[in-house]
């Protein structure tokens, strides 16, 4: 693929490095990177791949922008809050290189349509904040092969690593099932709505995974496989940890293919503990409306929503324990709740001999959810 005039002047200093040149801008210029998350990992890694000249960039994220967003999400403003973030990263990445392709797709990545999307790309970037999405990745981009980089932040720490990569040697790099072959418990994934994020730390995460896939697509470096790289933010210390290939775990995504559309991913990643009893925010909303007895347990600290559910009693997760006796023991519903239900089910899992508590509930998508259903 040649340069037209205005793409050399806009990639002069990639074309006077000699690792990269004119043949890694043309590389970087038929090369197709498909993007799953438009939010904090994803802005830097979009805005980096979008600039560096990769030729066909696809975008998955299904949300919209908000305004708790804005201070690590660089790539919005104010006036994008409202839009589907895939449609509001297209319309900034335009104005930053009019010479590349961008595709937004303002959706869920799922079983039903993740073949399709990824088989159209060279190599995928994960930018998600949820388990089950990254083991559906991987296990397509196994079946697919193709590459696969992958990042993760939480509050002041940030780790990343390139996977199911194939060396210059045909040699066959750790997957993601290779670095987790049990998931861990939903609970413990890292959610910035619920523990909070430094701001800058997506955006070092972020470009280190945008240097990856450079790295990939114009054959420099040595690409961060069968490795994952910690950051901390508060040492500045970076810390290098080796992976090896598991072909059991390997095997067991590839088990997955003839069945992908059906595979239930959250049931999997929530299989290795003992489930939590949900209630939607539908039948809670029932329930009220009804009388029933319910006791509302808000464990927020500082709530991203202000609103509250009526007559609800605010125990921050931090104080639980100090107050379990003012969680009602007669037979009503007790049902716990946070902004988007990670931290209520933490707050269930700390009372004692919580697997036998049959009316102890969890809200399912927390406040965000509830207000969502109200403004149906």
């Amino acid at each position: 693929m040649n340069l037209n005039k205005e793409e050399i002047q806009y990639y002069h200093r990639h074309l006077i490095l000699s690792q990269i040149g004119k043949t890694g801008q043309q590389a970087l210029k038929k090369a197709k990177v498909l993007i799953v998350g438009a939010g904090g990992l994803g802005c830097p890694i979009l805005m980096y791949l979008s600039g560096a000249g990769v030729g066909r960039i696809g975008i998955v994220d299904p949300d919209k922008v908000t305004v708790s967003n804005l201070h690590r999400q660089v790539l919005y403003g104010f006036s994008q809050v409202g839009e589907f973030k895939a449609e509001a990263a297209v319309n900034r990445l335009k104005d930053l290189n009019p010479n590349i392709v961008l595709e937004a797709y303002a959706q869920r990545v799922s079983p039903e349509n993740a073949g399709d999307l990824i088989s159209q790309y060279d190599v995928v970037v994960d930018a998600t904040d949820n388990f089950p999405t990254r083991y559906l990745i991987n296990d397509f981009c196994v079946y697919l092969d193709k590459p696969f980089v992958s990042g993760s932040i939480d509050r002041f720490q940030g780790q990343l690593s390139v996977l199911n990569f194939t060396d210059n040697q045909g040699k066959k790099c750790p997957t993601y099932r290779c670095l987790f072959p049990t998931p861990p418990a939903p609970e413990i994934a890292p959610d910035c709505s619920q523990n909070g994020v430094i701001g800058v730390l997506p955006g070092i995460i972020g470009n280190l995974q945008a240097n990856e896939v450079i790295k990939m697509i114009c054959g420099v470096g040595e690409v961060l496989s069968g490795k994952v790289l910690i950051f901390d933010a508060l040492s500045n210390q970076m810390m290098l940890f080796s992976i090896q290939r598991n072909e059991q775990a390997v095997q067991q995504a590839l088990q997955n293919a003839p069945d992908f559309e059906s595979f239930d991913y959250e049931s999997f990643c929530s299989s290795n503990r003992q489930k939590i009893n949900e209630i939607s925010s539908v039948d809670l909303h029932k329930k009220l409306q009804n009388n029933e007895k319910i006791q509302l347990i808000d464990v927020r600290s500082i709530p991203e929503f202000q609103e509250e559910l009526p007559n609800a009693v605010r125990i921050p997760l931090n104080n639980l324990q100090a107050n379990i006796h003012n969680i009602s023991k007669n037979d009503s519903l007790v049902v716990f709740y946070c902004d988007h239900g990670i931290n209520s089910v933490r707050a269930i899992r700390m009372l004692p001999n919580h697997h036998k508590l049959k009316n102890v509930f969890n809200l399912t998508g927390g406040l965000a959810a509830w207000l969502k259903e109200e403004k149906k």
